[in-house]
């Protein structure tokens, strides 16, 4: 990909001129540069409309792999050049024609300082947009507010009391600005760099709680090829149980989340568990598990310790969770791996249900497969999640498991045979497990 990281294959001739001059200062790592150049709102993720290169990645591709020419004044120039871009509004997962995000092409190129400030960066937009839910306000902010203002780059006229207004941030990260009053938006006149679309978009839970599921081949998928759990995950669901209850103690008290083909809860049965409940929402999994060759089934259930000890629960787990705290039901380990649904949820769990549920020598942990089709989304939402963890009261450790992608490394082959869309690329499994910090 050497040729393709060069200048001229990035900046394009038909790249606007006033954008090809904020790549080129990028590129040359000339933050001074760069600062007078942009000048207005979202030029600091401005892209050729060819290869979508933006300056961030501009700015990052220009250090290549490590040689013996780098110096400490380069990599200053450069990591000075992408604060820059940051304080003025760079996005930090925007993709271009290879479908890389900036810090996409600092992990290739094996840059870890300039990959350290794009997590920092994805970090702080992902607080920051759940926080607003979805919102950005126009403007600036911070260190560099008062720079924009002396310079008049940012100010806006005055126009009576009008409070200033909210825009959405669009698909692209693109703010969608409404028309400003006596003045009709003007169409753009440049091309505009449409990024790769996603191989399939997430599955939300309602539509996946309605589909029709197929159980075979060691895959649990839905009508339209998603998968929803897989063989390849058995390692990884056995280190799991293993760091739930370290002592291999019998006697304790389980509950987890999502059934699906029922792999870590076979591991849960095997250690005697004196409770172990289930939460299930999909019926047809609910129906798999009352089969007559179930190992969850009626008779299951009857050969619990007591009434109620060893229960499938049936619906969605924002119900049943609140049902089990009315019961005052308290557990040793609790596990989490729903399918369709996004990291607030996770959040939602951790934060209003764990601590009434998890017994206060307790552990929990989750299914880390959180933005794992990309390497840096999985350490953003790493970062993420710890802290949003901390502000539960939860301390996380995290524990590495080598996976093995030999079967796994290429789409709709090996065990991704019959299933529409990769939901794991990495080599390593960040496994969580969280207790009660103090």
């Amino acid at each position: 990909m050497a040729d393709q990281d060069s200048i001229s294959a990035r900046i394009s001739p038909n790249c606007p001129p006033e954008t090809q001059r904020i790549l080129t200062a990028a590129w040359a790592h000339d933050a001074d540069s760069v600062r007078k150049l942009i000048d207005g709102p979202g030029q600091a993720s401005c892209q050729d409309p060819q290869t979508g290169e933006t300056p961030f990645h501009a700015a990052i591709r220009s250090c290549g792999p490590p040689s013996e020419d780098d110096t400490p004044e380069d990599l200053e120039a450069a990591r000075k050049t992408v604060y820059e871009l940051l304080l003025w509004g760079a996005i930090w997962n925007d993709v271009d024609d290879h479908n890389e995000t900036p810090g996409c092409v600092a992990h290739r190129l094996r840059r870890p300082e300039l990959y350290g400030l794009c997590v920092d960066a994805g970090v702080r937009a992902e607080l920051l947009f759940g926080v607003l839910d979805g919102y950005e306000e126009l403007g600036s902010e911070g260190e560099y507010e008062d720079e924009e203002m002396e310079n008049g780059e940012a100010a806006a006229e005055e126009d009576g009391d009008e409070a200033p207004q909210l825009v959405s941030v669009g698909e692209n990260g693109q703010d969608n600005a409404a028309e400003v009053e006596g003045e009709e938006e003007e169409e753009a006149e440049e091309p505009t760099f449409q990024p790769p679309k996603p191989e399939d978009p997430d599955v939300k839970s309602e539509i996946y709680l309605r589909s029709k599921l197929t159980y075979s081949d060691g895959k649990l998928v839905d009508d339209a090829g998603n998968g929803v759990m897989m063989a390849w995950e058995t390692e990884i669901m056995r280190q799991s149980v293993d760091a739930l209850l370290p002592s291999k103690e019998a006697g304790k008290r389980v509950l987890n989340i999502g059934f699906g083909m029922g792999i870590i809860d076979t591991m849960f049965a095997e250690t005697k568990p004196s409770r172990h409940h289930i939460i299930e929402a999909h019926a047809e999994v609910l129906e798999h598990i009352s089969s007559p060759d179930s190992k969850f089934g009626s008779s299951w259930e009857s050969a619990g310790p007591e009434p109620g000890a060893f229960k499938v629960y049936q619906g969605k787990w924002q119900e049943v969770c609140l049902q089990l705290l009315e019961e005052g039901q308290v557990y040793d380990a609790i596990y989490f791996d729903t399918f369709g649904e996004d990291y607030s949820q996770l959040r939602k769990f951790f934060t209003e249900f764990i601590p009434g549920l998890l017994d206060s020598d307790g552990i929990f942990g989750f299914f880390n497969g959180l933005g794992a089709d990309r390497q840096i989304c999985y350490d953003v939402y790493t970062k993420v999640s710890e802290m949003h963890l901390a502000d539960a009261g939860l301390d996380v450790e995290w524990k590495d498991i080598d996976v093995d992608m030999k079967a796994l490394a290429e789409a709709g082959k090996g065990d991704w045979e019959g299933v529409k869309r990769r939901y794991w690329t990495l080599e390593t499994y960040r496994l969580p497990i969280c207790t009660f910090l103090g």
